[in-house]
Order: C-alpha cells, then sequence, then structure tokens
C-alpha cells in the first residue's frame, strides 16, 4: 500500500528547515540540498513540494509572518489587560524587536528578505504587503487609543503608525548589530509610546 504523505506538514517541515538555515548563514545557506538534509527529506521532496526556489521563499515568508503573529498573540494573551489598545500595541511592538532569541532568529530571517527584497519583485511585493498590514494594525490601534482618550488628540494614526513600523525595524537592525541591547531597545520603545498619551 503506498505511503500517505502530508504534502502541507511537509511543506512546512521544509519552511522551518530553510527558516533555520537562513537565521543561522543568511539566506545564501540556504540551498535546496541543506534545506532537504535539515527537513529529512529527498531534494525530490523538496522538489515536488516547490517547483522552483521562489516558491519556496515565498512560502518561508509567510511561515515567517505567521511565527510572529503567532508569538506576537501569545505576548498579548499574557498581559494583564489583553484587551486594551495600548497594550496590544505595546505588545506588538516588543513582540517585534528581536528581543530574546526566538524573536533574534525571526530579525534575522526578515532581514535576509528584505535585503533580497530590494532586488526581487516578487518578494518585494510580500514585504509591502507585510509593511501595509502592519502599518494598518498599528493605526487601528493608535486610533482606538485616542478615541479612548488613552492617546493625545490630534494625533494622525496613519503618521504614527508609519513611523512606529520605521522605528520597529531602525531598533530590530540595531539590536541585531549589537547597538542596542533589549533594555536600552525597551527604554526607547517605552518613550515613544509615552509620548504618544493624554
Amino acid at each position: 500500500m503506498p505511503r500517505v504523505v502530508d504534502h502541507e506538514s511537509r511543506r512546512r517541515r521544509i519552511a522551518a528547515a530553510v527558516f533555520g538555515l537562513i537565521a543561522e548563514g543568511g539566506l545564501e545557506a540556504a540551498t535546496l540540498r541543506e534545506a532537504a538534509d535539515r527537513a529529512g527529506v529527498s531534494m525530490g521532496a523538496v522538489q515536488r513540494c516547490f517547483a522552483t526556489k521562489e516558491q519556496l521563499m515565498l512560502f518561508v515568508h509567510d511561515y515567517l509572518n505567521a511565527q510572529v503573529t503567532a508569538r506576537v498573540q501569545t505576548r498579548i494573551d499574557a498581559a494583564p489587560d489583553p484587551g486594551d489598545t495600548v497594550t496590544m500595541l505595546a505588545e506588538t511592538l516588543a513582540g517585534i524587536l528581536p528581543l530574546d532569541e526566538d524573536s533574534r532568529a525571526e530579525s534575522r530571517v526578515w532581514l535576509a528578505f528584505a535585503a533580497q527584497a530590494a532586488v526581487d519583485p516578487a518578494l518585494g511585493e510580500l514585504q509591502r504587503r507585510s509593511y501595509r498590514e502592519l502599518a494598518a494594525l498599528f493605526a487601528l490601534l493608535v486610533r482606538a487609543a485616542a478615541e479612548s482618550g488613552r492617546f493625545r488628540a490630534g494625533l494622525d494614526p496613519d503618521v504614527v503608525a508609519a513611523d512606529l513600523v520605521t522605528m520597529t525595524d531602525g531598533l530590530s537592525v540595531q539590536l541585531l548589530v549589537g547597538l542596542h541591547t533589549p533594555d536600552s531597545a525597551r527604554v526607547v520603545l517605552d518613550a515613544r509610546l509615552d509620548a504618544l498619551r493624554a
């Protein structure tokens, strides 16, 4: 009887392997052979799951976003007031930053993808979509916090959201290269949120 293969599970296992390779050595470390070895599958299995390396990388990009989203949601759920918009914003911002080993790996992969997105149109579109979605979420939370009186009146939620996206990008890079520590990054993040408060 032929063995039944769960293709989606295999795709996720391969994506996790590629994610680890990129986190450890950048995009150049993520060869199909290394991905197959790390995932414990044959090269043929990788090629059956992903017709091209581009398809694989786009899937890994989505895998990364799902990982970050799940981790941020866990942070929000564990907060003392998870339904509060300022709490949601603060935990999302902190969850994006590379403040622990898991988030450092995610940020290294994100940075590798960001560099590649500058020369790869398909990956560039995914990166732009991710930034737009993040900015829309931040704008929604800023607007709600301002309407509830938690943030200053008169803030432009879209401008604040763009600023917060830019700040998290900059802090992430500076954390990865050692210019900031997790503690100093939290000070910067807290100061930015305090500046928005009513």
